[in-house]
């Protein structure tokens, strides 16, 4: 099963063109900062290589469609939360089960995932946050509004790793499910480049309804 690399706005009504099955559980794959500007190739002089294919097959492998891209140069996270939108509400339209939708966003890619559940509005579409929360986001992003079954994880170890129990107080959507992960790798924010399974496992988990 290969992903489905979403290049641009391209509305995923093209699926169902493909033979998809309304029981299809769909993840969409928001990957962190470093690789808008370096190519899947180069490695952080901290934390090495951004291993996004392999992240990318390991929710394959668990049996999700997967649609993502690896952007390119430093996207305005709103407008490219807004093209995600888009491609959910088509998927929607034409009879995929919004809760069985997850949009899962890592650093940059998990602000982008917030802006998602911010304009989708949708308290039935399932949201996974990873290394994406700061206190000060309280006051320098006041427009974010958690909506849906959120998911956060975060590691003790890196400057992105606190609790958005705030944020979710501060929302006025519908949040049926909501539960966080403290993990302690000690690997900082670097955890988030590889497909470690204390981050992919909790996720897969969300992603298939649990939400224990």
């Amino acid at each position: 099963m290969k992903s489905l690399l979403i290049i641009g706005v391209l509305f995923c009504s093209t699926l169902y063109a493909c033979g998809q099955s309304n029981n299809d559980r769909f993840i969409f794959f928001l990957h962190s900062r470093f690789l808008e500007e370096h190519s899947l190739d180069e490695s952080h002089p901290e934390f090495g290589r951004t291993k996004y294919k392999e992240i990318l097959e390991e929710f394959e492998k668990n049996g999700f469609k997967v649609i993502s891209e690896k952007r390119n140069g430093n996207v305005n996270a709103r407008d490219y939360a807004l093209e995600i939108v888009n491609q959910i509400d088509s998927l929607i339209s034409n009879g995929a089960d919004p809760e069985k939708i997850t949009v899962v966003g890592t650093s940059k890619g998990g602000y982008i995932a917030q802006y998602v559940s911010t304009f989708a509005n949708n308290p039935k579409l399932n949201f996974v946050f990873v290394a994406s929360f700061r206190n000060t986001d309280l006051e320098d992003i006041p427009e974010i509004n958690y909506c849906g079954n959120i998911l956060t994880i975060y590691d003790r170890t890196d400057p992105f790793g606190v609790s958005a129990i705030k944020r979710k107080e501060n929302s006025n959507c519908k949040i049926r499910h909501f539960k966080e992960v403290e993990l302690n790798t000690g690997l900082g924010h670097g955890f988030l480049f590889k497909p470690l399974k204390e981050w992919i496992q909790p996720t897969i988990q969300w992603a298939n309804g649990n939400y224990k």
